[in-house]
């Protein structure tokens, strides 16, 4: 069974730094880009980042602006976003999601939800003072 699972997320003063992690099971990390995306209420989803199966290949939205950095560890199945300088505007659930295109080794790294298959439940992130 497919499974993402974010954690990380919390109150955090604008200015400060968050480190959200995505624990993968059910399939190989090393054949999946995986991406992190953003809802904020009455909001559309965003996408945040994406890192592709080989790690070579990362995508930002335009709003990250150097703040954000994705990594991941596939020995511990894992997938990071470390965010920095976090605004009020980066208030939102993040999610985790794992791209639909099977493909090791590979620099695809989409940043469309539609190029994503399964997704994790979210967790919070709130900036605010």
């Amino acid at each position: 069974q497919v499974q993402l699972v974010e954690s990380g997320g919390g109150l955090v003063q604008p200015g400060g730094s968050l480190r959200l992690s995505c624990v993968v099971s059910g399939f190989s990390l090393d054949y999946y880009a995986i991406g992190w995306f953003r809802q904020a209420p009455g909001k559309e989803r965003e996408g945040v980042s994406c890192i592709s199966s080989n790690g070579r290949s990362t995508i930002y939205g335009e709003f990250v602006d150097g703040r954000f950095t994705i990594s991941r560890d596939n020995a511990k199945n894992t997938v990071f976003l470390q965010m920095t300088s976090l605004i009020p505007d980066d208030t939102a659930i993040y999610y985790c999601a794992r791209a639909d295109f099977v493909a090791a080794n590979s620099d695809y790294a989409p940043l469309s939800g539609s190029d994503f298959d399964s997704w994790g439940q979210g967790t919070q992130v709130t900036v605010s003072s």
